[in-house]
């Protein structure tokens, strides 16, 4: 079968029928999935894996990690219900695909990666594809990027062992985070986190998943 963003799209439609008992809706916004038509998920993934860009699955980037599955990118996209003033925090960088999605949705996406050439790669394909609104640094995910903060959201791409404070720190009164908990290659779930108004935080679990684990020093994979 040929596949293509069209392709893709119906993938995710047909995972979210099939979780909607698990995640609480039917459809996911229609501007994240516009979003992710929008943003061309094979100018993201090597060269060896361009056959399978369009598949619904995670791919390896190298250096042990993964372009995320579009169902869970769309998923996790949606969970944030960003609006255009918005400006994001995403943790886990990668290739940058996730960061695009993003930036189709808010105004200013920060965005932090362990891995030096991921980060000097991610950065390079965004100003190809002239994503002007992305900016990305090279450091410890746990530690978030306080320097923009307070975030309207947070959304962090690999499985934190724990729930970071500092990133609970710079979320606003009114955002929402959603982040994979749990240990390297085990049960894992996918939560919502919110801030209230008063500061409180409230926590949902959404999915089981299984993503690669955040890593705590950016120097253990230089």
């Amino acid at each position: 079968m040929y596949k293509d963003i069209d392709y893709m799209i119906a993938c995710i439609e047909s995972e979210v029928e099939f979780t909607r008992s698990m995640i609480g809706k039917n459809q996911l916004d229609a501007r994240v999935m516009d979003a992710m038509r929008r943003v061309p998920r094979d100018r993201f993934v090597p060269l060896d894996m361009k056959d399978h860009a369009f598949d619904n699955g995670p791919l390896p980037i190298g250096h042990g990690q993964t372009i995320s599955q579009p169902y869970i990118v769309a998923l996790m996209t949606d969970m944030l219900e960003l609006e255009p003033d918005h400006v994001v925090l995403e943790i886990g960088t990668g290739c940058g695909y996730q960061a695009a999605v993003l930036a189709e949705l808010a105004r200013q996406v920060y965005s932090v990666e362990f891995v030096q050439p991921l980060a000097d790669e991610a950065r390079r394909q965004l100003a190809d594809l002239n994503y002007t609104n992305v900016s990305i640094h090279v450091g410890n995910g746990y530690d978030g990027w306080p320097d923009h903060a307070p975030y309207d959201a947070v959304i962090v791409t690999a499985a934190a062992t724990h729930i970071p404070k500092a990133l609970v720190d710079q979320l606003k009164p009114g955002g929402r985070m959603a982040i994979p908990v749990g240990l390297p290659w085990s049960h894992q779930e996918l939560m919502l986190l919110t801030r209230d108004e008063q500061g409180e935080i409230h926590s949902k679990d959404v999915l089981g998943v299984a993503f690669v684990p955040l890593v705590e020093s950016p120097a253990a994979m230089q």
